[in-house]
């Protein structure tokens, strides 16, 4: 006696079958393996290398001692380019801004590179980065100054300006 396969069970081994052939839409072999991978990537739980990270409470305020260790990156091609921060500010890709995920909109830190030693002072006004394991996503300009823009992300320390410093403007 011969048990029947579960519906969901044949449905997708056919599914993967007629992918893997290249019998869809005309597919070429190189095309229905890529998608073939790419069916089974989604099923196994996401499409992307890097975790997303799940939301978390902003501070209410921050202390002028308060500092953190972690890896930046940049953003600002052209998907961020014109539209709203999470401050309400359009975003400007000259502008010496950040992401930072908890940090009080508004707040203004040093961000040092470990690579460079060099450092840069920006407002955060927007949120993120959400994927991997990164702790802040600097504005062009601001990572062109410590010399992040051509790695894509790098160790760093961010440290809160004392009160003094952080006012506006600043130079």
């Amino acid at each position: 006696m011969r048990r029947k396969m579960p519906d969901l069970l044949v449905w997708g081994l056919s599914c993967l079958l007629t992918l893997g052939c290249g019998m869809t839409a005309g597919m070429s072999c190189a095309n229905a393996r890529h998608a073939t991978r790419h069916a089974v990537r989604h099923a196994r739980g996401g499409h992307h290398h890097l975790r997303r990270l799940p939301p978390v409470a902003p501070m209410q305020s921050v202390s002028s001692t308060w500092s953190q260790h972690g890896l930046a990156s940049w953003y600002g091609t052209h998907r961020e380019i014109g539209h709203r921060t999470a401050s309400g500010d359009i975003f400007d890709p000259g502008a010496m801004t950040a992401a930072h995920r908890q940090l009080p909109l508004g707040t203004r830190v040093r961000i040092r590179a470990v690579a460079t030693g060099r450092s840069v002072i920006v407002t955060i006004n927007d949120r993120g980065p959400y994927r991997g394991n990164r702790i802040i996503d600097l504005s062009p300009a601001a990572a062109r100054e410590i010399g992040l823009l051509d790695r894509g992300t790098t160790a760093v320390d961010i440290m809160a300006l004392p009160p003094e410093e952080a006012a506006w403007p600043h130079g």
